[in-house]
Protein backbone atom coordinates (compact mmCIF):
# COMPACT_ATOMS: atom_id res chain seq x y z
CA UNK A 1 0.00 0.00 0.00
CA UNK A 2 2.98 2.17 0.79
CA UNK A 3 4.80 1.54 -2.43
CA UNK A 4 1.59 2.25 -4.38
CA UNK A 5 1.08 5.71 -2.76
CA UNK A 6 4.86 6.11 -3.36
CA UNK A 7 4.25 5.44 -6.56
CA UNK A 8 1.26 7.44 -7.20
CA UNK A 9 3.11 10.11 -5.74
CA UNK A 10 6.01 9.83 -7.98
CA UNK A 11 3.61 9.80 -11.31
CA UNK A 12 2.01 13.13 -9.74
CA UNK A 13 5.33 14.59 -9.38
CA UNK A 14 6.65 13.74 -13.22
CA UNK A 15 3.19 14.61 -14.40
CA UNK A 16 3.89 18.14 -12.54
CA UNK A 17 7.42 18.37 -14.29
CA UNK A 18 6.11 17.26 -17.42
CA UNK A 19 4.07 19.79 -17.63
CA UNK A 20 5.83 22.79 -16.57
CA UNK A 21 8.47 21.76 -19.16
CA UNK A 22 6.17 21.53 -21.84
CA UNK A 23 5.18 24.87 -20.56
CA UNK A 24 8.82 26.19 -20.81
CA UNK A 25 9.00 24.66 -24.38
CA UNK A 26 6.32 26.96 -25.24
CA UNK A 27 7.57 29.33 -23.46
CA UNK A 28 10.62 29.06 -25.58
CA UNK A 29 8.93 28.41 -28.96
CA UNK A 30 7.17 31.93 -28.45
CA UNK A 31 9.80 33.87 -27.88
CA UNK A 32 11.66 32.55 -31.09
CA UNK A 33 8.32 33.09 -33.01
CA UNK A 34 8.51 36.42 -31.76
CA UNK A 35 12.91 37.32 -32.22
CA UNK A 36 12.08 35.52 -36.12
CA UNK A 37 8.79 38.36 -37.15
CA UNK A 38 10.82 41.39 -35.63
CA UNK A 39 13.86 40.25 -37.61
CA UNK A 40 11.89 39.76 -40.46
CA UNK A 41 10.14 42.70 -39.95
CA UNK A 42 13.47 44.43 -39.35
CA UNK A 43 14.59 43.40 -43.08
CA UNK A 44 11.71 44.14 -44.74
CA UNK A 45 11.75 47.77 -43.57
CA UNK A 46 15.58 48.23 -44.96
CA UNK A 47 14.35 46.81 -47.85
CA UNK A 48 11.68 49.14 -48.33
CA UNK A 49 13.57 51.91 -47.53
CA UNK A 50 16.31 51.56 -50.33
CA UNK A 51 13.47 50.59 -52.87
CA UNK A 52 12.12 53.96 -51.78
CA UNK A 53 15.67 55.78 -52.26
CA UNK A 54 15.79 54.80 -55.53
CA UNK A 55 12.19 55.52 -56.95
CA UNK A 56 10.04 56.58 -54.11
CA UNK A 57 11.28 60.67 -55.02
CA UNK A 58 10.07 60.29 -58.43
CA UNK A 59 6.92 58.62 -57.43
CA UNK A 60 6.39 62.17 -55.02
CA UNK A 61 7.17 64.10 -57.88
CA UNK A 62 5.10 62.72 -60.53
CA UNK A 63 8.14 61.49 -62.28
CA UNK A 64 7.42 58.09 -64.65
CA UNK A 65 9.28 54.82 -63.72
CA UNK A 66 10.04 52.83 -66.26
CA UNK A 67 12.94 50.76 -64.58
CA UNK A 68 10.05 49.18 -61.60
CA UNK A 69 8.23 46.26 -62.63
CA UNK A 70 6.23 44.26 -60.87
CA UNK A 71 5.62 40.77 -62.48
CA UNK A 72 5.64 42.12 -65.55
CA UNK A 73 3.59 45.57 -65.42
CA UNK A 74 4.68 48.47 -64.56
CA UNK A 75 4.38 50.16 -61.01
CA UNK A 76 1.52 52.36 -61.05
CA UNK A 77 1.35 54.58 -57.83
CA UNK A 78 -1.61 57.21 -57.44
CA UNK A 79 -1.39 59.94 -54.54
CA UNK A 80 -4.24 60.74 -53.58
CA UNK A 81 -4.34 64.78 -53.07
CA UNK A 82 -3.33 66.23 -50.30
CA UNK A 83 -6.31 68.49 -48.86
CA UNK A 84 -4.48 71.24 -46.18
CA UNK A 85 -6.17 71.16 -42.95
CA UNK A 86 -7.98 74.84 -42.75
CA UNK A 87 -7.13 76.97 -39.87
CA UNK A 88 -9.56 79.11 -38.82
CA UNK A 89 -8.38 82.60 -36.99
CA UNK A 90 -9.47 82.71 -32.99
CA UNK A 91 -12.65 83.78 -32.08
CA UNK A 92 -12.70 87.50 -31.07
CA UNK A 93 -14.25 87.41 -27.58
CA UNK A 94 -15.88 90.66 -26.61
CA UNK A 95 -18.93 92.22 -25.09
CA UNK A 96 -22.22 91.45 -27.06
CA UNK A 97 -24.13 94.96 -26.96
CA UNK A 98 -26.80 93.56 -29.05
CA UNK A 99 -27.62 92.39 -32.57
CA UNK A 100 -28.06 94.26 -35.85
CA UNK A 101 -30.20 92.98 -39.04
CA UNK A 102 -29.20 94.61 -41.78
CA UNK A 103 -31.40 94.94 -45.42
CA UNK A 104 -29.47 95.63 -48.14
CA UNK A 105 -30.57 97.55 -51.79
CA UNK A 106 -30.05 98.13 -55.24
CA UNK A 107 -27.94 95.61 -57.17
CA UNK A 108 -25.21 92.79 -56.24
CA UNK A 109 -22.39 95.22 -56.13
CA UNK A 110 -24.26 98.09 -54.59
CA UNK A 111 -25.19 95.48 -51.82
CA UNK A 112 -21.56 94.04 -51.93
CA UNK A 113 -20.17 97.34 -50.32
CA UNK A 114 -23.13 97.44 -48.29
CA UNK A 115 -21.94 94.44 -46.69
CA UNK A 116 -18.47 95.92 -46.23
CA UNK A 117 -19.82 98.63 -44.18
CA UNK A 118 -22.11 97.16 -42.15
CA UNK A 119 -19.32 94.67 -40.78
CA UNK A 120 -16.54 97.25 -40.41
CA UNK A 121 -19.78 98.69 -38.36
CA UNK A 122 -20.66 95.77 -36.28
CA UNK A 123 -17.10 95.15 -35.86
CA UNK A 124 -16.89 99.22 -33.65
CA UNK A 125 -20.00 98.73 -31.87
CA UNK A 126 -19.34 95.39 -30.60
CA UNK A 127 -22.81 94.09 -31.89
CA UNK A 128 -23.44 90.59 -33.42
CA UNK A 129 -24.25 90.55 -37.40
CA UNK A 130 -26.77 88.76 -38.35
CA UNK A 131 -26.30 87.30 -42.34
CA UNK A 132 -27.42 90.45 -44.31
CA UNK A 133 -30.64 90.24 -46.65
CA UNK A 134 -30.41 91.05 -50.10
CA UNK A 135 -32.91 93.29 -51.42
CA UNK A 136 -35.44 91.18 -53.73
CA UNK A 137 -38.20 94.01 -54.49
CA UNK A 138 -35.60 96.31 -56.83
CA UNK A 139 -36.11 96.00 -60.36
CA UNK A 140 -33.93 92.93 -61.05
CA UNK A 141 -36.73 91.26 -58.98
CA UNK A 142 -33.76 88.83 -57.87
CA UNK A 143 -34.89 85.96 -55.24
CA UNK A 144 -31.78 85.57 -53.90
CA UNK A 145 -30.74 84.91 -50.47
CA UNK A 146 -26.78 85.36 -49.38
CA UNK A 147 -26.22 81.82 -49.64
CA UNK A 148 -27.09 81.96 -53.43
CA UNK A 149 -24.23 84.18 -54.35
CA UNK A 150 -21.91 83.97 -51.91
CA UNK A 151 -19.92 81.31 -49.48
CA UNK A 152 -21.91 81.63 -45.95
CA UNK A 153 -19.92 79.75 -44.05
CA UNK A 154 -16.45 80.83 -45.21
CA UNK A 155 -18.51 84.37 -44.44
CA UNK A 156 -18.66 83.77 -40.79
CA UNK A 157 -15.50 81.77 -40.00
CA UNK A 158 -13.35 84.05 -41.88
CA UNK A 159 -14.27 87.10 -39.97
CA UNK A 160 -14.46 85.56 -36.66
CA UNK A 161 -11.69 87.27 -35.18
CA UNK A 162 -13.38 90.61 -35.84
CA UNK A 163 -16.77 90.24 -35.75
CA UNK A 164 -19.61 87.34 -34.26
CA UNK A 165 -21.87 86.69 -37.36
CA UNK A 166 -25.22 84.47 -36.91
CA UNK A 167 -26.87 82.80 -39.97
CA UNK A 168 -29.93 84.01 -37.73
CA UNK A 169 -31.11 85.65 -34.52
CA UNK A 170 -31.20 83.39 -30.86
CA UNK A 171 -35.11 81.38 -30.62
CA UNK A 172 -36.58 84.15 -28.08
CA UNK A 173 -35.31 87.24 -30.35
CA UNK A 174 -36.24 86.01 -33.12
CA UNK A 175 -39.70 85.20 -31.71
CA UNK A 176 -39.79 88.96 -30.86
CA UNK A 177 -38.68 89.83 -34.18
CA UNK A 178 -41.22 87.83 -35.82
CA UNK A 179 -44.04 89.31 -33.81
CA UNK A 180 -43.68 92.94 -35.28
CA UNK A 181 -41.65 94.03 -32.08
CA UNK A 182 -38.52 95.05 -34.39
CA UNK A 183 -36.86 98.79 -34.50
CA UNK A 184 -36.15 99.96 -38.08
CA UNK A 185 -34.31 103.09 -39.72
CA UNK A 186 -31.95 103.73 -42.17
CA UNK A 187 -28.71 105.39 -41.59
CA UNK A 188 -27.86 108.77 -42.31
CA UNK A 189 -26.01 108.30 -46.09
CA UNK A 190 -22.11 109.27 -45.61
CA UNK A 191 -21.68 108.97 -41.57
CA UNK A 192 -18.25 108.18 -40.25
CA UNK A 193 -17.75 106.10 -37.08
CA UNK A 194 -18.85 108.67 -34.27
CA UNK A 195 -22.23 108.85 -36.12
CA UNK A 196 -22.61 104.91 -35.41
CA UNK A 197 -20.96 105.13 -31.80
CA UNK A 198 -22.95 108.10 -30.98
CA UNK A 199 -26.36 107.56 -32.22
CA UNK A 200 -27.04 103.84 -33.25
CA UNK A 201 -25.14 102.19 -30.49
CA UNK A 202 -27.73 103.43 -27.77
CA UNK A 203 -30.50 102.22 -29.77
CA UNK A 204 -28.97 98.74 -30.04
CA UNK A 205 -28.25 98.68 -26.35
CA UNK A 206 -31.86 99.72 -25.54
CA UNK A 207 -33.81 97.45 -27.93
CA UNK A 208 -31.17 94.75 -28.27
CA UNK A 209 -32.31 94.16 -32.13
CA UNK A 210 -31.96 97.04 -34.93
CA UNK A 211 -32.68 96.84 -38.28
CA UNK A 212 -31.10 98.68 -40.78
CA UNK A 213 -32.37 98.94 -44.08
CA UNK A 214 -31.29 101.17 -47.00
CA UNK A 215 -27.57 100.30 -46.26
CA UNK A 216 -25.50 101.43 -49.28
CA UNK A 217 -23.18 104.64 -48.90
CA UNK A 218 -24.00 105.02 -45.36
CA UNK A 219 -20.28 105.12 -44.35
CA UNK A 220 -17.79 107.81 -45.43
CA UNK A 221 -15.50 107.48 -47.98
CA UNK A 222 -12.66 109.00 -46.31
CA UNK A 223 -11.72 110.45 -42.57
CA UNK A 224 -12.21 106.75 -40.90
CA UNK A 225 -9.53 105.40 -38.65
CA UNK A 226 -6.99 103.35 -40.90
CA UNK A 227 -8.23 99.64 -39.05
CA UNK A 228 -11.83 100.44 -40.49
CA UNK A 229 -10.54 100.93 -43.61
CA UNK A 230 -8.85 97.57 -44.16
CA UNK A 231 -11.71 96.17 -42.58
CA UNK A 232 -13.91 97.09 -45.47
CA UNK A 233 -11.36 95.69 -47.59
CA UNK A 234 -10.77 92.53 -45.92
CA UNK A 235 -14.25 92.07 -46.07
CA UNK A 236 -14.50 92.70 -49.86
CA UNK A 237 -11.61 90.99 -51.33
CA UNK A 238 -11.55 88.09 -48.69
CA UNK A 239 -14.46 87.22 -46.69
CA UNK A 240 -17.20 87.81 -49.78
CA UNK A 241 -16.42 84.29 -51.67
CA UNK A 242 -18.54 83.42 -54.32
CA UNK A 243 -20.19 80.24 -54.50
CA UNK A 244 -18.49 77.29 -55.48
CA UNK A 245 -20.58 76.56 -58.70
CA UNK A 246 -19.93 80.17 -59.74
CA UNK A 247 -16.65 80.32 -59.09
CA UNK A 248 -16.35 77.29 -60.73
CA UNK A 249 -18.35 78.89 -63.73
CA UNK A 250 -16.18 81.62 -63.52
CA UNK A 251 -13.04 79.70 -64.27
CA UNK A 252 -14.89 77.93 -67.71
CA UNK A 253 -15.25 80.82 -69.03
CA UNK A 254 -11.92 82.71 -68.11
CA UNK A 255 -10.28 79.36 -69.38
CA UNK A 256 -12.46 79.48 -72.30
CA UNK A 257 -11.26 82.97 -73.36
CA UNK A 258 -7.55 82.36 -72.77
CA UNK A 259 -7.59 79.51 -74.92
CA UNK A 260 -8.10 82.12 -77.73
CA UNK A 261 -5.34 84.82 -76.38
CA UNK A 262 -6.05 87.77 -74.16
CA UNK A 263 -9.40 89.36 -73.67
CA UNK A 264 -10.73 92.45 -73.03
CA UNK A 265 -14.04 93.54 -70.53
CA UNK A 266 -16.19 95.54 -71.80
CA UNK A 267 -18.93 96.78 -68.95
CA UNK A 268 -21.31 98.34 -71.27
CA UNK A 269 -24.18 99.53 -69.58
CA UNK A 270 -26.69 100.29 -71.99
CA UNK A 271 -29.50 98.16 -70.67
CA UNK A 272 -33.13 99.10 -70.52
CA UNK A 273 -33.00 99.98 -66.76
CA UNK A 274 -30.21 101.95 -67.11
CA UNK A 275 -31.28 104.15 -69.82
CA UNK A 276 -34.84 104.62 -68.52
CA UNK A 277 -33.15 105.47 -64.67
CA UNK A 278 -30.82 108.17 -66.31
CA UNK A 279 -33.05 109.45 -69.36
CA UNK A 280 -30.22 108.98 -71.69
CA UNK A 281 -31.97 108.20 -75.04
CA UNK A 282 -28.87 109.14 -77.87
CA UNK A 283 -29.28 106.96 -80.62
CA UNK A 284 -33.23 105.97 -80.07
CA UNK A 285 -35.54 106.27 -82.22
CA UNK A 286 -39.17 107.95 -80.80
CA UNK A 287 -41.13 104.38 -80.02
CA UNK A 288 -37.81 103.51 -77.48
CA UNK A 289 -37.65 107.21 -75.91
CA UNK A 290 -41.83 107.18 -75.44
CA UNK A 291 -40.89 103.11 -73.97
CA UNK A 292 -37.71 104.36 -71.76
CA UNK A 293 -39.90 107.18 -70.39
CA UNK A 294 -42.72 105.38 -69.94
CA UNK A 295 -40.77 103.06 -67.58
CA UNK A 296 -39.15 105.90 -65.67
CA UNK A 297 -41.99 106.90 -64.88
CA UNK A 298 -43.39 103.53 -63.45
CA UNK A 299 -40.90 103.49 -60.64
CA UNK A 300 -41.94 105.95 -58.10
CA UNK A 301 -38.49 106.16 -56.30
CA UNK A 302 -36.81 107.25 -59.41
CA UNK A 303 -37.40 110.76 -58.08
CA UNK A 304 -35.94 112.48 -61.79
CA UNK A 305 -38.69 112.32 -64.09
CA UNK A 306 -38.40 114.86 -66.46
CA UNK A 307 -34.84 114.97 -67.75
CA UNK A 308 -33.07 117.05 -70.86
CA UNK A 309 -30.93 113.46 -72.37
CA UNK A 310 -28.85 116.48 -74.97
CA UNK A 311 -27.62 118.20 -71.53
CA UNK A 312 -27.06 115.27 -69.47
CA UNK A 313 -25.19 113.51 -72.09
CA UNK A 314 -22.96 116.88 -72.83
CA UNK A 315 -22.31 116.41 -68.72
CA UNK A 316 -21.03 113.22 -69.49
CA UNK A 317 -23.84 111.61 -67.16
CA UNK A 318 -24.55 109.52 -69.56
CA UNK A 319 -23.14 105.58 -70.37
CA UNK A 320 -21.19 105.76 -73.65
CA UNK A 321 -23.29 104.24 -76.03
CA UNK A 322 -22.50 100.96 -78.17
CA UNK A 323 -21.26 103.31 -81.00
CA UNK A 324 -19.71 105.52 -79.03
CA UNK A 325 -18.03 103.01 -77.35
CA UNK A 326 -16.20 101.62 -80.52
CA UNK A 327 -15.13 104.85 -81.71
CA UNK A 328 -13.50 105.26 -77.97
CA UNK A 329 -11.81 101.85 -78.38
CA UNK A 330 -10.38 102.56 -81.84
CA UNK A 331 -9.03 105.90 -80.94
CA UNK A 332 -6.95 104.11 -78.25
CA UNK A 333 -5.79 101.37 -80.67
CA UNK A 334 -7.29 98.89 -78.96
CA UNK A 335 -6.66 95.56 -81.20
CA UNK A 336 -9.75 94.56 -83.59
CA UNK A 337 -8.78 90.92 -83.44
CA UNK A 338 -8.89 91.01 -79.40
CA UNK A 339 -11.41 89.31 -78.06
CA UNK A 340 -14.13 91.23 -75.84
CA UNK A 341 -16.30 89.79 -73.30
CA UNK A 342 -19.95 91.91 -72.78
CA UNK A 343 -20.10 92.13 -69.09
CA UNK A 344 -23.93 93.08 -69.57
CA UNK A 345 -27.30 92.44 -69.64
CA UNK A 346 -29.56 92.74 -72.52
CA UNK A 347 -28.61 95.65 -75.01
CA UNK A 348 -30.86 98.56 -75.35
CA UNK A 349 -31.55 97.90 -79.12
CA UNK A 350 -30.82 94.64 -79.86
CA UNK A 351 -28.42 93.73 -82.72
CA UNK A 352 -29.21 97.03 -84.55
CA UNK A 353 -27.20 99.15 -81.62
CA UNK A 354 -24.52 96.57 -81.46
CA UNK A 355 -23.74 96.74 -85.38
CA UNK A 356 -21.17 99.46 -85.62
CA UNK A 357 -19.17 97.75 -82.59
CA UNK A 358 -19.25 94.30 -83.65
CA UNK A 359 -18.31 95.47 -87.43
CA UNK A 360 -15.35 97.33 -85.54
CA UNK A 361 -14.30 94.38 -82.96
CA UNK A 362 -16.29 90.93 -84.50
CA UNK A 363 -14.81 88.77 -81.91
CA UNK A 364 -17.63 89.97 -79.32
CA UNK A 365 -18.81 87.34 -77.03
CA UNK A 366 -20.86 87.05 -74.05
CA UNK A 367 -21.47 84.34 -71.00
CA UNK A 368 -24.86 83.25 -73.48
CA UNK A 369 -22.30 82.26 -76.51
CA UNK A 370 -19.37 80.31 -74.45
CA UNK A 371 -21.45 78.51 -72.38
CA UNK A 372 -24.77 76.26 -73.04
CA UNK A 373 -28.07 76.41 -72.01
CA UNK A 374 -27.63 73.72 -69.26
CA UNK A 375 -24.67 75.82 -67.70
CA UNK A 376 -26.74 78.65 -67.33
CA UNK A 377 -30.55 77.67 -66.45
CA UNK A 378 -30.03 77.65 -62.68
CA UNK A 379 -28.97 81.57 -62.88
CA UNK A 380 -31.64 82.33 -64.88
CA UNK A 381 -34.05 85.31 -63.10
CA UNK A 382 -31.32 85.74 -61.15
CA UNK A 383 -29.27 89.06 -62.09
CA UNK A 384 -27.29 89.13 -58.83
CA UNK A 385 -25.87 85.53 -59.90
CA UNK A 386 -25.64 86.05 -63.16
CA UNK A 387 -23.67 90.06 -62.42
CA UNK A 388 -20.94 87.53 -60.10
CA UNK A 389 -19.96 85.47 -63.10
CA UNK A 390 -19.64 88.41 -64.97
CA UNK A 391 -17.62 90.17 -61.88
CA UNK A 392 -15.34 87.09 -62.01
CA UNK A 393 -14.17 87.33 -65.62
CA UNK A 394 -14.03 91.45 -65.06
CA UNK A 395 -11.34 90.30 -62.10
CA UNK A 396 -9.44 88.31 -64.96
CA UNK A 397 -9.24 90.06 -68.09
CA UNK A 398 -6.67 91.69 -69.54
CA UNK A 399 -8.03 94.97 -69.89
CA UNK A 400 -11.33 96.43 -68.11
CA UNK A 401 -13.24 98.93 -69.70
CA UNK A 402 -16.45 100.08 -68.41
CA UNK A 403 -18.98 102.71 -70.25
CA UNK A 404 -20.19 104.55 -66.79
CA UNK A 405 -18.87 104.27 -63.48
CA UNK A 406 -22.13 102.17 -61.76
CA UNK A 407 -21.10 100.20 -58.98
CA UNK A 408 -20.17 97.40 -60.68
CA UNK A 409 -17.73 99.73 -62.58
CA UNK A 410 -16.65 101.07 -59.64
CA UNK A 411 -16.39 97.86 -57.25
CA UNK A 412 -14.91 96.09 -59.80
CA UNK A 413 -11.59 99.00 -60.69
CA UNK A 414 -11.36 99.73 -56.62
CA UNK A 415 -10.44 95.24 -56.97
CA UNK A 416 -8.36 95.29 -60.02
CA UNK A 417 -6.02 98.07 -58.26
CA UNK A 418 -6.24 95.37 -55.00
CA UNK A 419 -4.92 92.63 -57.11
CA UNK A 420 -2.06 94.86 -58.85
CA UNK A 421 -3.67 97.45 -60.70
CA UNK A 422 -4.26 95.74 -63.39
CA UNK A 423 -4.92 97.27 -66.57
CA UNK A 424 -8.51 99.33 -66.48
CA UNK A 425 -9.34 101.89 -68.67
CA UNK A 426 -11.42 104.51 -67.06
CA UNK A 427 -13.55 106.50 -69.63
CA UNK A 428 -13.61 110.08 -69.64
CA UNK A 429 -17.11 110.58 -70.82
CA UNK A 430 -17.66 114.25 -71.02
CA UNK A 431 -14.61 114.68 -73.00
CA UNK A 432 -15.15 111.86 -75.41
CA UNK A 433 -18.93 112.82 -76.19
CA UNK A 434 -17.46 116.14 -76.98
CA UNK A 435 -14.35 114.90 -79.13
CA UNK A 436 -16.78 112.45 -81.21
CA UNK A 437 -19.30 115.32 -81.53
CA UNK A 438 -16.37 117.04 -83.33
CA UNK A 439 -15.26 114.34 -85.40
CA UNK A 440 -18.59 113.21 -86.74
CA UNK A 441 -19.25 116.51 -87.68
CA UNK A 442 -15.82 116.44 -89.56
CA UNK A 443 -14.55 119.47 -86.98
CA UNK A 444 -11.77 116.93 -86.35
CA UNK A 445 -9.74 114.60 -88.21
CA UNK A 446 -9.61 110.95 -87.26
CA UNK A 447 -5.72 111.55 -86.42
CA UNK A 448 -6.49 114.41 -83.95
CA UNK A 449 -9.65 112.89 -82.60
CA UNK A 450 -7.19 109.46 -82.14
CA UNK A 451 -4.34 111.62 -80.46
CA UNK A 452 -6.67 113.57 -78.27
CA UNK A 453 -8.42 110.77 -76.93
CA UNK A 454 -4.79 108.79 -76.09
CA UNK A 455 -3.58 112.25 -74.40
CA UNK A 456 -7.08 112.32 -72.55
CA UNK A 457 -6.43 109.14 -71.08
CA UNK A 458 -2.91 108.34 -70.42
CA UNK A 459 -3.41 108.51 -66.63
CA UNK A 460 -6.82 106.96 -66.78
CA UNK A 461 -5.42 103.36 -66.63
CA UNK A 462 -6.04 102.35 -63.24
CA UNK A 463 -2.73 103.35 -62.11
CA UNK A 464 -1.98 104.73 -58.54
CA UNK A 465 -3.41 107.86 -57.69
CA UNK A 466 -4.79 109.89 -54.32
CA UNK A 467 -8.59 109.27 -53.94
CA UNK A 468 -10.41 112.63 -54.19
CA UNK A 469 -11.32 114.33 -50.94
CA UNK A 470 -14.16 116.67 -51.23
CA UNK A 471 -14.99 117.91 -47.58
CA UNK A 472 -18.88 117.87 -46.58
CA UNK A 473 -19.02 116.82 -49.91
CA UNK A 474 -18.87 113.38 -50.14
CA UNK A 475 -21.09 112.64 -52.73
CA UNK A 476 -18.67 114.00 -55.15
CA UNK A 477 -15.95 112.28 -54.45
CA UNK A 478 -13.96 109.76 -55.46
CA UNK A 479 -15.36 106.28 -54.06
CA UNK A 480 -13.84 104.20 -51.21
CA UNK A 481 -14.01 100.92 -53.15
CA UNK A 482 -13.10 102.20 -56.19
CA UNK A 483 -9.66 103.63 -54.66
CA UNK A 484 -9.20 102.08 -51.52
CA UNK A 485 -5.78 103.61 -50.93
CA UNK A 486 -5.23 102.20 -47.84
CA UNK A 487 -5.16 98.41 -48.39
CA UNK A 488 -2.98 98.69 -51.83
CA UNK A 489 0.03 97.52 -51.64
CA UNK A 490 1.64 100.24 -53.88
CA UNK A 491 1.27 103.64 -52.71
CA UNK A 492 1.71 106.90 -54.83
CA UNK A 493 4.93 108.74 -53.24
CA UNK A 494 4.37 110.62 -50.20
CA UNK A 495 5.61 113.79 -52.07
CA UNK A 496 2.71 113.48 -54.78
CA UNK A 497 0.34 116.19 -54.06
CA UNK A 498 -3.10 115.32 -52.27
CA UNK A 499 -5.77 115.56 -54.96
CA UNK A 500 -8.13 117.69 -52.28
CA UNK A 501 -10.96 120.41 -53.31
CA UNK A 502 -11.53 123.11 -50.80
Amino acid sequence: MGLKVLKEGKVERLKRSVGYSNARGNKMKLWMVRATTVVLLWTCLVQLMALGESWGPRVLKGWPSHDSVISGAALDVKLLPVVPVRELPPKRVYKNNGYLLISCNGGLNQMRSAICDMVAIARYLNVTLIVPELDKTSFWADPSEFEDIFDVDHFITSLRDEVRILKQLPIRLKQKVESGILHTMPPVSWSDISYYHNQILPLIQRYKVLHLNRTDARLANSGQPVDLQKLRCRVNFSALRFTSQIEELGRRVVNLLRKNGPFLVLHLRYEMDMLAFSGCTQGCNDEEVEELTRMRYAYPWWKEKIINSDLKRKDGLCPLTPEETALALRALDIDPGIQIYIAAGEIYGGERRMATLASAYPKLVRKETLLGPDDLKFFQNHSSQMAALDYLVSLESDIFVPTYDGNMAKVVEGHRRYLGFKKTILLDRKLLVELIDKYTTNSMSWDEFSSAVKEAHANRMGNPIKRLIIPDRPKEEDYFYANPEECLQQQPSENEPVNIIR
